[in-house]
């Protein structure tokens, strides 16, 4: 069990939409940082918490949040920030892919 086991996770941010999870997680991931992203859909009532909550949340450890922080708002300025192995250069304007 290493220090990032031991960590509470937090809720750090409400995720808008599906694309933003999947591009947050997949920075997240990139970078190795820690974190879960649940979605708030609930098939009993038909995705009605997503109409009043947001679509999900990302949680994780405390000491993370900032840099997510940062990461999230990147992708909600059209930034991608993922890495050149995938053929897109860090800071690429969403745009200009």
């Amino acid at each position: 069990m290493n220090e990032t086991d031991a960590q509470e996770f937090i809720k750090i941010a409400v995720l808008e939409s599906m694309i933003e999870a999947q591009v947050t997680e997949s920075v997240l991931e990139e970078d190795g940082i820690p974190h879960m992203i649940r979605s708030y859909h609930d098939t009993a009532y038909d995705g009605l918490f997503q109409l009043q909550m947001g679509w999900g949340e990302i949680t994780a450890p405390l000491s993370y949040k900032e840099k997510i922080l940062k990461i999230l708002e990147d992708v909600r300025a059209g930034i991608w920030e993922t890495g050149e192995s995938e053929g897109i250069q860090r800071g690429a304007k969403l745009e200009e892919i």
